[in-house]
């Protein structure tokens, strides 16, 4: 019986290598029913382990031509079934069934992937690619707590794990990257401070994996983006410019070199070079780019994103209009192509709504951050943006009504800049106490919120406080020294204060 439990087994393997997984499963289930029908002394539990792995195997591949799809629930109780029995019989299988979780996690099946690797680190808890691949799968479906809990447990583990490292500062960027004001709107120095120590923990994580694998380029993307959100922005160029030496073909780098110097363009002494450089290379990847490899909508969006800021400077700066109307009509064209490219894809919607914005086209900007929120209802920064079109375009209650909504969706990170929108649009409609009260709140949560701090002396001037408007100011100003608007209210503020004491 044994050996005929064997030859099902190889005829089962012969299949799965031609190809045809249905026929290879009804040649495991045989073996594994012979097997299972022998006497105790005879099961051979290893040969009994091997078929239940290519089992499950051949199982994942019949589902295969859905491959951006879960499995269906009996074939995944089928398949951690086999789990369970092979792992009960031989541990040593743990590297095969790990190979499998990131089998499904690489064809996008998150979920199933998620329960392959957590049932199977249940039975193997030390086994390093098993907590690996889980913390990658729960950091690609969202859950940050999780993944941050499997690469440190990995750390724990092996302190000189340089997937960990990079993978581990890969959530924390992700967890609060997105939380950290840049230029224009800085938050200030010691504002946030938990999301500064993430950085920084990311910033030694990276430096320690960078020491280890000196040569991979996304151990350096990645550091720059520690040292960008840390406030670094020279370190964070030289790491850019290392990861480009590095990698200078690779779509995905220059990607990343060209979005840091849009990003960069207010520090720059002369931002027209940087753009027309960042313009150069998303036109670049977007021509020369293998669409295999690249993701056009991105690539697209990106072009869409150096327009729109060379318009935005065009306008800013003394230009013929006819140079000012040639940067505006690329910006929309662009952003509209990067719409085409992906409709469903709210961030998109939302960036052609800010181009329209700043173009003070109040009512096209509704309609397109209208489409942006219809598409990601829970989107808190396009719901604000749609009470600053409506403020601007004098509708205060529609913008009252949409700050709160844009407030009941937002993150304790998050709030602070709605409520600076909102204590401005109370100060415009003279409700001054109100105004106090909510910009004291946007400050609370956000001490060095350089725009808070700008509304709130904005609220003291109509008040005739000058002294204190103008100490608003000035913190405003330290805290962002590119604040244009707070430079320009406190020279009218201190004139005012001169004006004053000289009567």
């Amino acid at each position: 019986m044994p050996k005929n439990a064997h030859c099902h087994f190889i005829l089962g393997l012969m299949y799965q290598r031609l190809g045809q997984p249905q026929k290879a499963v009804l040649a495991f289930e045989k073996s594994s029913e012979i097997l299972l029908g022998c006497e105790e002394e005879n099961r051979r539990p290893e040969l009994f382990s091997l078929v239940q792995t290519h089992h499950a195997q051949c199982i994942l591949q019949v589902s295969s031509d859905s491959s951006d799809k879960d499995l269906e629930v009996e074939e995944l109780d089928d398949v951690l079934l086999k789990l369970k029995e092979s792992m009960q019989s031989d541990v040593r299988h743990a590297a095969v069934w790990s190979t499998l979780g990131l089998l499904l996690l690489r064809t996008g099946r998150l979920q199933s992937a998620i329960s392959v690797l957590s049932s199977l680190l249940a039975f193997a808890p030390d086994n390093l690619d098993t907590l690996a691949n889980l913390g990658i799968a729960y950091l690609q479906s969202g859950n940050l707590e999780l993944s941050a809990k499997c690469f440190q447990d990995l750390i724990l583990k092996d302190q000189n794990h340089p997937a960990a490292l990079v993978n581990y500062a890969a959530v924390l960027l992700s967890k609060y990257g997105s939380v950290i004001a840049g230029a224009g709107a800085s938050a200030g120095e010691g504002a946030f401070p938990d999301q500064i120590e993430a950085a920084n923990v990311a910033k030694e994580c990276l430096m320690a994996a960078a020491k280890a694998d000196c040569k991979a380029a996304p151990i350096w993307l990645n550091l720059a983006n520690a040292y960008f959100v840390a406030g670094n922005h020279k370190n964070a160029r030289k790491c850019l410019e290392q990861a480009a030496k590095l990698e200078p073909n690779h779509m995905s780098t220059r990607y990343a070199v060209a979005l840091h110097r849009i990003k960069d363009v207010e520090r720059s002494l002369d931002p027209a070079e940087q753009l027309c450089w960042a313009s150069n290379e998303m036109a670049t990847i977007l021509k020369d780019g293998d669409p295999a490899v690249i993701d056009p909508p991105i690539a697209w969006a990106g072009l869409a994103m150096v327009h729109r800021a060379q318009h935005e400077i065009s306008a800013a700066f003394e230009t013929s209009e006819k140079e000012l109307a040639e940067a505006k009509e690329r910006a929309q064209c662009t952003l509209k192509q990067a719409i085409e490219e992906d409709p469903d894809d709210a961030v998109q919607w939302h960036q052609l709504g800010l181009h329209s914005l700043c173009t003070s086209q109040f009512k096209i900007s509704q309609k397109f951050l209208k489409a942006a929120v219809a598409r990601c209802k829970e989107c808190s920064y396009a719901w604000s943006n749609l009470g600053i079109s409506l403020q601007l375009s004098e509708d205060p209650s529609s913008a009252e009504q949409v700050y709160k909504r844009a407030l009941s969706l937002a993150t304790t990170q998050q709030a602070h800049a709605i409520l600076s929108n909102l204590g401005n649009l109370y100060r415009q409609l003279r409700r001054l106490q109100l105004a106090k009260i909510i910009l004291g709140k946007s400050l609370d949560l956000c001490p060095g919120y350089a725009p808070a701090q700008n509304n709130l002396g904005l609220v003291f001037v109509v008040e005739g406080r000058w002294e204190e408007a103008l100490g608003c100011f000035e913190r405003a100003l330290q805290a962002d020294p590119l604040l244009d608007a707070a430079q320009s209210n406190m020279m009218k503020a201190m004139a005012m204060l001169k004006i004053g004491l000289s009567r």
